[in-house]
């Protein structure tokens, strides 16, 4: 296995995304929210554009994805929770799939239990994947039947976890190639 494929992979299936209890209980600004997304998801995301910016932010209120900011400047917990999920989600669903979706799992559980879910299948979901890709990681969790609620979630959970692995690969043998020249 190519070494840097190697050591990603341990690093990815060591992500922990934060529960809800870890976001921070202040309010902040839209660029200390920035600081923090980038933080909490950018060993997910190798892209050379911004994974979030203020226009995004600013967007995703308009079109009702996240709750308008306190004072119109003050973004708490509540924002970062839904920032975090839009941030990984939008990589493999549309706009519209994702906000459906978070609106689907927040009123059949609450934002709170929502974005922990959440948080536990994207991480099984990369726990899985690296394991296939890496024979020195184990995944020993049971994998059964889906609770039909759950599929969009689990299916998102894992299209992303494959997608940033074949993203990797790609740019792996895109530098290979290069340095062969």
């Amino acid at each position: 296995m190519n070494k840097e494929l190697e050591q990603w992979s341990e690093q990815v299936n060591n992500v922990h995304l934060p529960r809800w209890e870890e976001l921070p209980d202040m309010d902040l600004y839209k660029d200390q929210v920035i600081t923090l997304i980038e933080k909490y998801v950018g060993a997910l995301i190798e892209d050379d554009e911004k994974i979030l910016t203020p226009s995004m932010i600013n967007n995703y209120v308009k079109w009702k994805m996240i709750p308008a900011p306190n004072k119109k400047k003050q973004y708490n917990r509540v924002h970062f929770g839904y920032l975090i999920a839009i941030t990984i989600l939008k990589q493999v669903m549309t706009i519209k799939e994702v906000k459906e979706g978070i609106l689907f799992q927040a009123n059949l559980t609450g934002t709170h239990r929502a974005y922990n879910f959440f948080c536990d299948e994207q991480e099984n979901a990369l726990k899985l994947t690296m394991s296939l890709i890496n024979p020195k990681l184990k995944y020993n969790q049971n994998i059964g039947p889906i609770k039909e609620d759950d599929i969009a979630l689990k299916m998102s959970a894992l299209a992303f976890a494959n997608k940033i692995v074949a993203s990797k690969k790609v740019k792996i043998q895109e530098e290979s190639l290069r340095g062969e020249q």
